[in-house]
């Protein structure tokens, strides 16, 4: 199945790299492209992109705007969003996911990784630029606030702590199953179970959750 996927980059010239980027890889079709983030919305909704592939400097509506209207908390049947940008700022990647991005990259990637996250943010997985993710997630637990994150009503299960842990670390559902000898079924069945104690939207908002408890040294 063709992933299709909608581009929102201000600059033209970073749009078509884009494109011919995408376009060039198998099972994967740009169907639309828009230069600010109001037409990015306009065009998701008409659309209905598999991915939305959003810069965060936009002019009128930037992308982290776009991400929240679309895949923001409360929004019904969110769609995925993998956030690019030029800037590897914390407050940057933060804003994005916290929005309900399934992936943040930067401009300078290159096509494996853009590949990688179009594919994973269509398969409900996330990616986030391995040079961020670390830096990322330890400087955010390191600034949490005060008040502790909410607790699970419903205490972890020891598996599921592995899968919280493995998760945290960056790794993809194959991986999971192969490092914990379990089948991809079962990584999924565990993933939704933590989704629904977690109150978590993704399994980036898990990995968060993970270095905000502690569970992660940072």
């Amino acid at each position: 199945m063709t992933i299709r996927v909608l581009v929102a980059d201000d600059q033209e010239m970073i749009r078509t790299g884009l494109r011919m980027i995408l376009d060039a890889q198998p099972g994967i079709e740009v169907v639309g492209e828009a230069a600010d983030g109001r037409a990015a919305i306009r065009l998701a909704r008409e659309l209905r992109p598999d991915v939305c592939l959003f810069d965060i400097r936009m002019p009128d509506v930037d992308g982290l705007e776009a991400t929240r209207v679309l895949a923001g908390p409360g929004v019904e049947n969110p769609m995925a969003v993998v956030v690019i940008t030029t800037f590897d700022l914390d407050e940057y990647v933060h804003g994005a996911l916290k929005a309900g991005a399934r992936g943040f990259l930067l401009k300078d990637a290159g096509p494996e990784l853009l590949t990688q996250a179009v594919h994973a943010a269509a398969n409900g997985e996330a990616l986030i630029a391995p040079n961020v993710t670390v830096r990322l997630l330890s400087a955010f637990a390191a600034a949490r606030s005060a008040r502790p994150p909410a607790q699970p009503l419903d205490p972890l299960t020891a598996r599921e702590e592995e899968v919280l842990l493995t998760v945290a670390r960056g790794l993809t559902n194959v991986e999971i199953a192969a490092e914990l000898f379990i089948s991809l079924s079962t990584v999924k069945t565990h993933l939704q179970s933590l989704m629904a104690k977690l109150g978590a939207r993704n399994r980036v908002e898990i990995a968060m959750w993970a270095y905000e408890t502690g569970r992660i040294p940072t």
